[in-house]
């Protein structure tokens, strides 16, 4: 790609949704289809080549523009800020300075006390959790779980569904409609600390019982009668819908 068509790109004007064009001088649009593309693009050279060159003893992880890199000592980190600082200047980017912050991953082996003890990082935050051993034993260990930024995202995209309107729909149709979107879930955000989804998904439990409410005239008015109505389809067919294979469904708040 020219180096024209970049710039073309990079400072072209944003159009808004009532047709208003923005016109920028520098950076890509917040939420354009072609900023990752660019920032891929261009942060391969400016920072991943670089890292790899100049620091590669330190192992690092980058998405688009989000970046974590592993050092071994406070010392380390602070020295390998201000070395990014400097290359992404002499490249003629900006470090977001409220994003970017040195995090103590503490756990069994390192005990110490800092201010910053998580950070987020594709939907995930990563801090101290208290895990156990397959042998029962338990442990702190410094490990993934689904963010809270990306469980409002998916309550957020459960109630535009608006499933306790489907009254229409049986709950095999309702199934159908919805498990491919649980299963996409289930399979990134379940991949590590499975057990924090549960109260994700409860919040899905309790529409559905809204949903039973809406549907069955015997129901209506009996919030509690409708959850037991859902916990009993869910106990005879456990695999109806994908997210009852996390977990029992238990009362709901």
């Amino acid at each position: 790609m020219g180096a024209s068509i970049q710039r073309k790109m990079a400072e072209g004007p944003v159009q808004l949704e009532d047709g208003s064009l923005i016109h920028r001088d520098k950076g890509t649009p917040q939420g354009g289809v072609i900023s990752p593309l660019l920032a891929n693009l261009f942060l391969h050279y400016a920072f991943d080549t670089w890292m790899q060159r100049q620091y590669p003893q330190i192992p690092f992880e980058r998405y688009a523009d989000d970046g974590i890199c592993y050092c071994r000592s406070k010392a380390e980190a602070e020295g390998l800020r201000v070395a990014i600082e400097r290359r992404f200047a002499e490249c003629g980017l900006e470090i977001s300075l409220q994003k970017t912050k040195i995090v103590y991953c503490k756990d069994d082996d390192r005990r110490g006390e800092y201010p910053e003890q998580k950070y987020d990082f594709l939907g995930y935050t990563f801090r101290p959790r208290r895990s156990k051993t397959r042998q029962g034993r338990f442990f702190v260990g410094f490990t993934p779980a689904i963010s809270n930024k990306a469980t409002k995202s998916i309550c957020e995209a459960m109630r535009r569904w608006k499933l306790h309107r489907r009254s229409d729909k049986s709950p095999d149709e309702l199934a159908q409609m919805i498990n491919p979107v649980l299963r996409g879930w289930i399979n990134y955000y379940g991949h590590f600390y499975k057990s924090a989804l549960y109260r994700t998904f409860q919040h899905l439990n309790n529409t559905l019982a809204r949903w039973a409410s809406q549907k069955y005239k015997r129901l209506r008015g009996h919030k509690r009668r409708a959850f037991l109505w859902i916990q009993c389809i869910a106990h005879r067919q456990p695999g109806l819908f994908d997210h009852w294979q996390l977990s029992q469904v238990k009362a709901g708040q």
